[in-house]
C-alpha cells in the first residue's frame, strides 16, 4: 500500500480509503468483518463511515459493526484512521425532531457522543460535516468543534459534499480564531464522468491544503465495466447505471471507455480509480466493497501505472471542464 499526508496535516494514511456503507444494508456482519481484516492487511489504515449508515429504522448500524470489529482487538483501533460523519437526522421516530440534525452547536456534541459509543472508541481521529447547514453560522461550529478537541473527542475535522465558495467561508471563519485548524478535507463526488469538482471544489481544497476524497469513484458502477458485464454476464443494470445506459450518448461514451481499455487489457474499475489516484490534491478514494473479491480489485489499482498515451485518450472520451475560471469566463 502507498500512503500520503492528509492535506497540510501530518496524518499519514492510505492511498485507499475503505468506505463501509454497505455494512449492513448489503453486508452482514460476519463479512464486514472479514473486509475490515483484508483491508488492514492490505495496508489500509483509512475506514470511512457516517452515523446515518444503517439508513433508515437501522440508521446507526454501520457504525457498531465497526466498534464492535475494534472490540475484536489485535490494535485494530490504534491502525485505523477512524473518519465519519454528522449532519443527517438520527431521530429514533423517523422525524427530525428539532436539533437531531444538522451542525447546531447541540447535535453535534449529541451525534459524537452518540458515534463514539456505536464505534466503542474514545476518539473520531476525522469528524466531517456531511453537508452545508445554511442555517447554522460557522463561528457556532468551530466553538463546538474546539470544545471537543479539547475534550480530546475529535482530532481533525473535514467537510463533504461543499462548494467551493464554503470551503472558503469556513476556512476563514476558523482562521479567526485562535488555535482552530480549519478543515483539512473535502469528500465530494469525482471520478472520471463526473469532473464539475474541478471547477470550484478542488481548487478551493488545494488553496486552503484540504485533502479530496472522493466519493462514488466508479459513478454508481458505471465505470466498471457495465456493458461489458451485461455482454458476458446476463447481468442487468440498476440504479445510475440503468439510467446512465438509457441514455444513447452517454452508452456510446460509456463503450468507447470499455474498448479503450479493453484495447490496452486493464480493467474498467481499476482504472477508473487508478485515475483518481493521478489527480492533483487527491488523497484517495473511497472504496465500498461489498465482497472480498471487490476489494482486491480495488488494491490492484494502487499499483496501476497509467501510461500519456491512455490518460489522453480518458481525457478525450470524459473531458474535464477546464481551469477556473477561464473554463466559465472566456
Amino acid at each position: 500500500m502507498k500512503y500520503t499526508q492528509l492535506g497540510r496535516t501530518g496524518l499519514k494514511v492510505s492511498r485507499l480509503v475503505l468506505g463501509t456503507m454497505n455494512f449492513g444494508p448489503q453486508t452482514d456482519e460476519a463479512d464486514s468483518h472479514a473486509i475490515m481484516d483484508a483491508a488492514l492487511d492490505a495496508g489500509i489504515n483509512f475506514f470511512d463511515t457516517a452515523n446515518v449508515y444503517g439508513w433508515g429504522e437501522n440508521k446507526g448500524r454501520t457504525e457498531s459493526i465497526i466498534g464492535n470489529w475494534f472490540a475484536g482487538g489485535g490494535e485494530r483501533r490504534d491502525k485505523v484512521v477512524l473518519a465519519t460523519k454528522v449532519y443527517g437526522n438520527m431521530g429514533t421516530d423517523g422525524e427530525a425532531w428539532p436539533n437531531h440534525d444538522k451542525l447546531s452547536a447541540l447535535n453535534i456534541r449529541r451525534a459524537v457522543d452518540a458515534s463514539l459509543k456505536r464505534l466503542r472508541t474514545d476518539h473520531i481521529d476525522l469528524y466531517q460535516f456531511h453537508h452545508v447547514d445554511r442555517n447554522t453560522p460557522f463561528d457556532e461550529i468551530w466553538q463546538a468543534v474546539d470544545t471537543l478537541v479539547q475534550q480530546g473527542k475529535i482530532l481533525y475535522v473535514g467537510s463533504s459534499n461543499f462548494p467551493g465558495y464554503k470551503i472558503a467561508q469556513a476556512n476563514e471563519a476558523a482562521a479567526r480564531r485562535a488555535g482552530t485548524i480549519g478543515l483539512v478535507s473535502e469528500q465530494c463526488l469525482y471520478n472520471l464522468a463526473e469532473r464539475r469538482a474541478e471547477m470550484e471544489v478542488i481548487p478551493a481544497a488545494q488553496e486552503y491544503g484540504l485533502g479530496v476524497i472522493p466519493w462514488s469513484p466508479l459513478h454508481g458502477g458505471v465505470l466498471g465495466g457495465v456493458i461489458k458485464k451485461q455482454v458476458e454476464g446476463g447481468r442487468r443494470a440498476s440504479g445510475r447505471s440503468a439510467d446512465a445506459l438509457a441514455d444513447s450518448a452517454t452508452r456510446a461514451r460509456i463503450q468507447s471507455y470499455e474498448d479503450l481499455l479493453d484495447k490496452h487489457g486493464l480493467e474498467p474499475g481499476e482504472v477508473a480509480l487508478a485515475w483518481l489516484l493521478t489527480r492533483p490534491g487527491v488523497t484517495g478514494p473511497i472504496v465500498g466493497p461489498r465482497t472480498g473479491e471487490q476489494l482486491e480489485s480495488a488494491l490492484r489499482a494502487v499499483e496501476l501505472e497509467l501510461g500519456e498515451e491512455l490518460l489522453a485518450g480518458l481525457d478525450e472520451i470524459f473531458p474535464g471542464p477546464g481551469p477556473s475560471p477561464e473554463a466559465f469566463a472566456w
